[in-house]
């Protein structure tokens, strides 16, 4: 009996492709972004570099390595991406403020900007370009008038429209540059006023590998030079998804995972492409949070590393949520992924509303933008004292600089990374 062959699976697949081009390029070598790393002694200056091309199409596995072996192309799996989700205090047995907002208004700030010295700091980010790569901005939000936003929609819908119909983005945003609401200061660089938004994420939190990549070369084109993203790959979401398909678990798991391995090794290759550093950009510095999947207040085993993309890439500032105990001292959230490159405060996180007014979140979701606003305060710092631009000298300082003195004793440092992030 003749065996029945069974049908290639097909998947959505993300193509980049690199534009080839040999006028005013003698000497020269071109990024993945199609940036003019360096240009050979006395050769003529060349043309401005051509844009990346990023695509989608749905591909069998044959016709996607068949575009690898093209030059300049990469084929990788368009995996479903998805917020962060902040996560319920109850649910954790945190022990939490039982008026966050309150509190926030007695003491004229969120407890997070004081942790981190922000409050102490004669820097405030102005002149810093910022983007938050999330669910949007409510643009008409108190804490960001004056802010000159700049709004993209990389999702389905209209490409104009980047307003947030989540909350998440907003709350995220408020954090890193939020003016004053309701007399609390909520942003750690409040003096940021060039705001470039990627709306990614659609209003179910959901999103694609493709609007991330797409996001992030937006942000490169802006000269952005901190990014914030509260996001992760959804691997769960993309194993339901083939098995809705047709494939059986064994298989979509397969499948699935093969998909991460090939997106996490080309993602790291584009952003390292995105921190290059060359006479048309200084590059940039990428904070990402490490993932609220943990349940270690189950069991102190039941820990799970830092999600992609903060994984994705060395240099992507890895980020876990600090919360404090009962004694001031700080203690790592239960749900906070292991192994980030550091800490900032995740817990009892006052910030802006959609719609107005202040909500309090937790999670790693609410402690990236603290990183990200010290990251500004950094880059401001340097331009000021040492008049240079550079996003390697800035991850450096912001790496460097954490602490772990305000820690308790008995966290490891496999789960606060090399401690809380510090304003300068």
């Amino acid at each position: 009996m003749a065996t029945r062959k069974r049908p290639p699976v097909e998947l959505e697949y993300v193509i980049i492709e690199r534009p080839t081009r040999t006028d005013n390029l003698q000497g020269a070598e071109e990024g993945v972004f199609g940036d003019v790393l360096e240009s050979a002694p006395g050769a003529a200056a060349p043309a401005p570099p051509p844009i990346l091309s990023v695509t989608s199409a749905v591909l069998t596995a044959e016709q996607a390595q068949a575009k690898n072996d093209e030059p300049g192309m990469i084929a990788i799996p368009n995996m479903p991406v998805m917020l962060i989700q902040p996560r319920a205090a109850a649910d954790f047995g945190m022990q939490v403020s039982a008026d966050a907002i309150g509190e926030a208004k007695a003491s004229k700030m969120s407890w997070g900007i004081a942790s981190i010295g922000a409050d102490l700091s004669n820097l405030d980010g102005a002149g810093v370009r910022v983007a938050v790569i999330d669910t949007g901005i409510d643009s008409g939000h108190e804490a960001f008038k004056n802010k000159k936003i700049t709004g993209r929609n990389f999702t389905s819908g209209d490409p104009n429209d980047f307003a947030d119909k989540h909350g998440h983005g907003t709350h995220c945003a408020g954090t890193v540059f939020g003016g004053p609401v309701d007399g609390v200061r909520i942003g750690v660089a409040p003096g940021v006023t060039d705001v470039f938004i990627a709306k990614a994420l659609d209003d179910n939190g959901r999103g694609t590998t493709k609007a991330v990549l797409d996001a992030l070369r937006w942000a490169a084109e802006n000269k952005v030079e901190v990014v914030s993203m509260s996001i992760g790959f959804d691997f769960p979401g993309m194993v339901q998804r083939l098995v809705k398909s047709g494939q059986a678990v064994p298989f979509a798991t397969s499948i699935a995972l093969v998909a991460y391995r090939e997106t996490l090794k080309q993602f790291e290759l584009c952003v390292a492409d995105l921190l290059l550093e060359n006479a048309g950009s200084h590059g940039m510095v990428i904070v990402a949070a490490s993932g609220n999947e943990s349940r270690a207040h189950e069991n102190p085993k039941n820990v799970v590393g830092v999600s992609v993309p903060a994984a994705a890439s060395p240099d992507i500032i890895s980020v876990g949520a600090a919360l404090r105990n009962a004694n001031a001292a700080l203690e790592i959230a239960p749900f906070s992924n292991v192994g980030p490159r550091l800490s900032a405060p995740g817990v009892d996180i006052v910030s802006a509303r959609a719609g107005g007014g202040l909500i309090a979140m937790n999670g790693t979701s609410m402690a990236c933008p603290h990183a990200a606003g010290a990251a500004v305060l950094w880059w401001q710092n340097e331009r000021i004292n040492n008049n240079q631009d550079s996003g390697l000298s800035i991850r450096s300082s912001v790496i460097a600089t954490a602490s772990a003195a305000r820690f308790a004793p008995n966290v490891p440092i496999v789960s606060r990374g090399r401690g809380q992030v510090k304003a300068p």
